[in-house]
């Protein structure tokens, strides 16, 4: 099962940025976080500017934060792009500059979980660890365990599994997880997986029961007309602002005649036609997630 899957890979790998040998480590944190509920497509062109711009933790962290909640874009869940400043913060002022090439030092980081940890371990220092995403876990809910989906949240029970499937040299696990992620991605997907793709169709459990359907129905989050999506118009605003920007600018759809970018965002904004309490929220949530800022009067990036 593992020469098959990691022999398909050899062949149907993408080429990405982040998997080309001279990839530094900073890189493929930079890649790991920005891929999380993030397709590949949005991924690459933001994570080249990023790595153009700051090709080491230490760049980063010489700038504010606001620069890379700037420089996220549209990326979403911007509180990202916070966690990796803080991250490079540390890593410039604790580290040499150098991430540390352990899961334990790793998940020291600011913002780094237990996926994370184990993914920069494994695809930047060659290190044996159980690398567990979405992707990983649908297959071996599929592939093992005979089922159309893996549980709501991770498991201990799949996170053993994960560890039994693991092969024991450090360079071959390597190769595993990564080649076990891209199957997930690109053949055995949640919706329309291609089993006639499938390099080990013929010794997957799940085909072998019938297909079962999955046990529960995946709820997508709602986004038109969300908190969530205003939240998103605001700091588009905040992203095109060269200067902190009046409270009443967002209250108001006169607001609108702003000139340049910074108007044409605010328009966008008044088209969701948010109520004032809406707003309101919106607002305080983003300050009390630190992606914005009073300053001078008025909300910036921080």
């Amino acid at each position: 099962m593992r020469r098959a899957v990691v022999g398909w890979f050899a062949d149907e790998a993408r080429e990405l940025p982040w998997r080309d040998p001279a990839c530094s480590p900073w890189g493929i944190l930079v890649s790991e976080v920005m891929l999380q509920q993030t397709p590949v497509v949005r991924v690459l062109p933001v994570w080249r500017e990023w790595m153009e711009r700051w090709p080491h933790p230490a760049n980063l962290a010489a700038e504010a934060a606001g620069e890379a909640v700037r420089a996220w874009g549209r990326l979403g869940y911007p509180r990202r792009a916070l966690r990796l400043h803080a991250a490079a913060t540390v890593i410039a002022r604790e580290h040499g500059g150098e991430l540390p090439d352990t899961e334990e030092g790793l998940l020291e980081l600011p913002g780094v979980g237990g996926y994370t940890a184990a993914a920069v371990a494994a695809f930047a220092f060659g290190r044996r660890a159980a690398v567990v995403d979405t992707n990983i876990r649908r297959v071996h809910a599929r592939l093992v365990r005979g089922e159309a989906l893996p549980a709501p949240s991770l498991t201990a029970a799949e996170r053993r599994l994960a560890e039994e499937l693991l092969p024991d040299d450090d360079a071959a696990s390597v190769r595993w997880n990564a080649a076990v992620m891209e199957l997930g991605a690109l053949v055995c997907t949640a919706r329309s997986p291609r089993c006639v793709a499938c390099p080990v169709a013929d010794a997957c459990a799940w085909r072998a029961a019938g297909e079962p359907p999955p046990s529960y129905v995946p709820k997508g989050q709602a986004w038109h007309g969300t908190d969530r999506q205003v939240r998103g118009a605001v700091m588009a605003v905040l992203r095109v602002a060269s200067r902190p920007l009046p409270r009443e600018l967002f209250d108001e759809p006169r607001g609108a005649a702003h000139p340049g970018p910074v108007g044409a965002e605010l328009a966008r904004l008044h088209a969701l036609a948010p109520g004032p309490e809406q707003l309101e929220r919106a607002v305080a949530g983003l300050l009390a997630d630190g992606l914005a800022v009073e300053h001078d009067g008025g909300l910036a990036l921080p």
